[in-house]
């Protein structure tokens, strides 16, 4: 029986104190960084939509609270001789949250989808290694043509192109998981609001008040809702970060996206035992818009530009995290590689900063020369800014650079980064979607436009990725990619600053939470006490 307000109230005057009722819900409170850009898992592209998604959705494959891959509707598969035929049986007791099974049709549904050129998915090309999926996308070949087929209602066949390592591991990807044919037929683009959305995952969508939260519940009829603990989860969207540090020094949240960098030395000293530092399988780089001059046709110039960031010092002095200096996309701990290096990330920063300024020399600009005006421009965050303003200076300083900062909303950013619309750099950050080379270096490809923020085409790089792609030799296919990275660095179409590591606040009663090199946290595998 609950005890009603006026018996607690008796209780607490008697001086004895009640514990956390065992019928009381057990609410967990999220940290979510920008607004959410959509719920429809084959078109989102940001992390924050990622992780609202591991709560609503499963795909054949899902992960735990490491991190780790681990069977999700797939309760087994089957590879062919071949190396290119999969075999998916799902589990049985897998279910939409209205009750109605899930099915190896609704897996085709999503897959055609996916690739299909009337969804403008900037992640169709996550499943070009499915046969035709990419001349699908080209409008080259009908929807139908997909190598994905429901055998039965619960036996999903799938063929590749070429034998393909990373397959499986992509299938925890959200722009891969299912879809209800038969809601999305009755609601159209609205399937995905409150009251509509029908999910396969450990929760279901409450509430979505834009500015403001969204509000998960446990979904009763998810396959392992025996062990889910948490009855609600609330995700806030904070893209100042200070403010949401304010909001969990107030008790608002559990849990933050993320921690001001100028915040970190104070969280260090006063919040230690909430403080989390773990290296992340991310880079942060600039991309620069080789749609415009002068980036189209000077590659000394924008040498120039890279050469001239101190990297340490960011890392030291903005970011502050541990974070490290990149002059390469591909970051550590990618599983059987090793980035290559340019020649002159050995060099001393000074060596750096005088061949910038022979460089620029040597592009027209500078002394003597014309001068240049850029634009940065980088979603509205205290560190992107602040990451900015230190390159601006250094650019000013050392190449007489005059540099305009943009600052845009997170929706307004993602659309102009995506349609190339940005003058001139644009602030970026890649994280592996499943721990291969493979994830970094094919966004890169000029076949590749949802992801390939500064239309980058270079022939060259093109053939290697697509030969790595289907190469079933390991050091053959690194080698591949190794070649590819060295060429598309020396040709300087982005600007690697620092891989990542990821900063939270979690507090002490939040159990279940696992640092881990993809910054991935199901709230399934999450309790919370008070």
């Amino acid at each position: 029986m609950r005890i009603g307000p006026w018996v607690a109230a008796v209780l607490a005057a008697a001086g004895l104190v009640l514990a956390s009722p065992a019928w009381a819900d057990m609410v967990f409170h999220r940290g979510n960084g920008a607004e959410p850009e959509t719920l429809d898992p084959q078109k989102s592209t940001g992390e924050g939509e990622a992780w609202i998604q591991y709560d609503l959705f499963e795909g054949l494959m899902t992960v735990d609270a490491r991190g780790k891959l681990i069977p999700g509707v797939a309760e087994r598969w089957e590879v062919a001789a071949d190396r290119v035929t999969y075999t998916f049986h799902l589990r049985p007791d897998a279910l939409w949250s209205d009750g109605t099974p899930v099915t190896a049709e609704d897996f085709v549904f999503a897959w055609r989808r996916l690739v299909s050129p009337r969804t403008s998915s900037r992640y169709a090309f996550f499943l070009w290694t499915v046969k035709n999926a990419e001349k699908i996308s080209k409008g080259q070949m009908p929807e139908e043509s997909l190598g994905a087929e429901a055998v039965d209602a619960r036996t999903l066949r799938v063929t590749l192109e070429a034998p393909t390592s990373w397959f499986v591991a992509g299938l925890q990807h959200h722009s891969t998981y299912p879809l209800s044919k038969a809601n999305l037929q009755k609601y159209g683009d609205d399937f995905i609001k409150p009251g509509n959305l029908v999910g396969n995952g450990a929760f279901i969508l409450a509430e979505s008040v834009p500015q403001s939260h969204v509000k998960l519940v446990k979904n009763p009829r998810f396959h392992d809702a025996a062990s889910v603990a948490l009855d609600t989860v609330y995700y806030y969207p904070t893209e100042n970060r200070e403010t949401e540090l304010k909001r969990y020094r107030a008790g608002e949240l559990d849990v933050t996206y993320e921690v001001p960098d100028a915040q970190i030395p104070w969280v260090r000293q006063n919040l230690p035992g909430e403080f989390r530092a773990a290296p992340y399988f991310s880079t942060y780089y600039y991309s620069i818009n080789l749609l415009n001059e002068p980036w189209k046709s000077n590659a000394d110039l924008r040498a120039a530009l890279s050469l001239a960031i101190d990297r340490q010092i960011i890392v030291d002095k903005v970011t502050r995290a541990g974070e490290a200096p990149a002059f390469s996309i591909v970051p550590p701990g990618t599983e059987d590689y090793a980035a290559p290096q340019p020649d002159w990330a050995g060099w001393t920063q000074a060596q750096r900063d005088a061949k910038a300024q022979e460089l620029m020399r040597k592009a027209g600009y500078g002394k003597g020369g014309k001068p240049l005006d850029l634009e940065i421009m980088f979603n509205t965050s205290e560190n992107h800014r602040a990451v900015a303003i230190a390159i601006a200076s250094m650019w000013q300083q050392k190449l007489g650079v005059k540099v305009t900062l943009n600052n845009q909303e997170f929706k307004v950013f993602l659309n102009t980064r995506s349609e190339h619309k940005f003058k001139d750099i644009a602030r970026n950050g890649w994280v592996g979607d499943y721990n291969d080379a493979y994830t970094f270096l094919s966004i890169f490809q000029s076949d590749v436009p949802g992801q390939n923020h500064s239309s980058y085409h270079n022939p060259d790089y093109d053939r290697l990725m697509h030969e790595a792609a289907v190469e079933i030799d390991p050091a053959r296919r690194r080698d591949l990619m190794q070649r590819a990275e060295a060429l598309m660095l020396a040709d300087h179409q982005i600007i690697p600053l620092y891989t990542y590591v990821t900063t939270h606040l979690v507090r002490p009663g939040v159990k279940g939470w696992e640092d881990n090199l993809r910054d991935v946290h199901p709230s399934r595998f999450v309790s919370v006490s008070r």
